[in-house]
Formats: structure tokens, sequence, C-alpha cells
């Protein structure tokens, strides 16, 4: 009878056990980017390596932030995936905790600048992107950022609105061949206003881009490098610019939100995405280029990516906090030289 005792009680305690290990939840908060490829890369194969259950949000940066916000008291996000100077929007509003990098045994692989990409250890970067101009090679020569605004090329060129993610570094690359490079960008803005008429579109969505160059109604256009593969399907002579300024960017980072329950399951599954395999899968299909320096691909995988250390290291990223302490600015010298 003791036996048996002892049997059921064991029994329960195993079960209790394993009822336990499925109730370990984490949430994190997503771009919805190429979420099915996440799930099958990132997502599925971490449930199984840690027997824990992954919730997963998705939204715009304003609303996943915004949530954030709204449960600070009592979080409701483990981690989240956001860009630079939100993370550092972010830490100014105390909504996440510093990133104990010894819990992440990838963090050593990483190119120095995806390591501690505000400088204050409150975030990790994951992937990053350049930033430079597609163009017609048999149309013209891109030297320089300011040949967009160039007389001959007048009625050929698209340009980014300051309020997208590409219109600010597009200016800032602007300002800085113009001599003009200051963190209020109203050098650039100006000069830009100044041929407004010249400009074909100031374009919100990269993806009419590919359009308008194959109807031949632009020539040339700034862009992000995940928007450049659709454009060598083209049947046009395309090319990538490399102007003597060098070319700019942006990275997406990962933080820990303050008062999370879930830590160092947060920090596990960081470190699971930044391994060498897994930056790896992702970089073959596409959907992010590598912040891991291990993670090797083939030459024409990497040409529709940004890839390799030359290339991180020579991306002129505007400061976190030049652009949170210039975006109402920005955006009133566009409005008042450009309009939109």
């Amino acid at each position: 009878m003791n036996k048996m005792l002892f049997s059921s009680a064991a029994a329960l305690m195993l079960t209790m056990g394993a009822a336990h290990a499925q109730e370990k939840t984490l949430t994190i908060s997503v771009y919805a980017f190429a979420q099915d490829e996440f799930k099958e890369i990132v997502y599925d194969p971490f449930e199984a390596k840690c027997g824990c259950k992954l919730v997963v949000e998705t939204g715009n940066s304003v609303e996943r932030l915004a949530k954030i916000e709204a449960n600070k008291a009592n979080p409701v996000i483990d981690m989240a995936v956001v860009s630079m100077a939100d993370a550092l929007s972010a830490d100014r509003n105390g909504l996440i905790e510093k990133i104990d990098n010894t819990k992440l045994s990838n963090f050593g692989k990483l190119y120095d600048i995806a390591k501690d990409p505000n400088g204050d250890g409150m975030s990790v970067g994951y992937t990053f992107y350049a930033t430079s101009i597609v163009y017609r090679t048999d149309k013209m020569k891109i030297d320089s950022w300011a040949d967009l605004l160039k007389p001959e090329y007048s009625g050929h060129v698209a340009f980014p609105n300051v309020t997208t993610n590409q219109g600010p570094p597009s200016l800032y690359m602007l300002g800085k061949a113009l001599g003009t490079d200051t963190p209020d960008l109203k050098g650039a803005i100006e000069a830009l206003g100044a041929k407004k008429d010249d400009i074909v579109t100031f374009y919100v969505k990269s993806s009419q881009l590919v359009q308008l160059m194959q109807q031949e109604e632009i020539w040339a256009a700034p862009i992000g490098r995940f928007s450049w593969a659709p454009f060598t399907k083209l049947d046009l002579p395309v090319g990538w610019a490399t102007p003597k300024e060098g070319q700019t960017g942006g990275m997406n980072v990962m933080v820990l939100t303050k008062g999370s329950k879930n830590q160092d399951l947060a920090l596990e599954f960081m470190d699971f995405w930044l391994s060498t395999d897994i930056q790896t899968k992702l970089a073959e299909k596409l959907v992010d280029s590598p912040a891991n320096k291990e993670a090797k691909v083939s030459d024409e995988i990497a040409g529709n990516l940004t890839y390799g250390e030359e290339t991180a290291n020579s991306l002129k990223l505007i400061p976190s906090a030049v652009a949170l302490d210039n975006r109402d600015a920005w955006l009133s010298e566009w409005n008042a030289k450009v309009g939109q």
C-alpha cells in the first residue's frame, strides 16, 4: 500500500513538473516582416529547444512601444526588437533593462557596431542594413550623393520622404556631400526643397520604386539594401552606388523589458537568435543581414544583403540621440521647404 501511495505521489509530481515546464512562456514583440520565415527558422526551433511556449506579438514600432509603456508597472512583453533610436527612447523612458552580455555566448561573434549600438549597454544589434542609391548605369553616373541633384538628372530621381526610415539617413548623406551635415539636416532639406519640382516623387514605400524604374520614369533613388533584390530582376542595367561620402543605413536591436519575469529565458532566446546557425539561415532566406560575423553565405546571396566586416565598419549611421532630439525639427523643416 505504501509503495502504491509513493508511486502515485511520484507520478503526480512528474505530471506537475511537466505541466510547469509547459507553462513557461516567453512573450516577444517584433516587426510583422517575414513572420513565416521567422517561425520556421527561429520560433519553432527555440520552442523545441527550451520546452517553452513562445508568444509572438507584431506591429509597428509606435504601437509596440506604446504597449510596453502602458504596461510598465506590470510588463506583459519580455523582449522586443526595435530600431536603435527606439531603443534609446525606451531607455530614456525607463522601459528596458541593461543586457548582461556575459549570458550571451554569441556576443563575441558580433560585429563591433552590433555589440552596444547606443553605447549604453541597453541593446544588442541583430541585423543592420546599408542605405545607398540604386541607379540606371546606362543613364547616369553616381560618384556622390550630391549627383542626385544634378540638372542633367532632373525629372528622373525619386527621394524618400523624411517620415520614412530611409529619409533622414539619405538627407544626412546628402548633407555630407554638400558640406552641410549638421544634425538639424537643414542644409540638405533646403537644397532638396530648392529642387523639389525636379524630383519625380518623395516616396513612402520603396515597393513603388521598382515599377517606376521598370516604366523608366526614374533612373535613381536612395533605398535600403533590403529593397535591392527586386531591382536586380528588372531587365534593365541597374547598379548599387558606392558614393565617395560612403553609405549610411540602420540597425535593428534587441532589448529586454524592465521588470520582465522571464529575463533569463529572454536572454536565452536572444542568444539563440544571435547564433551563427540561425543568423546564417536567416541570411540565406534573405530575411536579415547577419550581425554575427561568423555567418557565411554564397556570393550570390551576399550581393543582396549588407554583408561583411568591411561593409559593417563603413556604415555612417545617424547617432540615436541625434535622431531622437531632432525628429520634430526635421519634420517641421521638411514641411516648410519641401512640403507633402
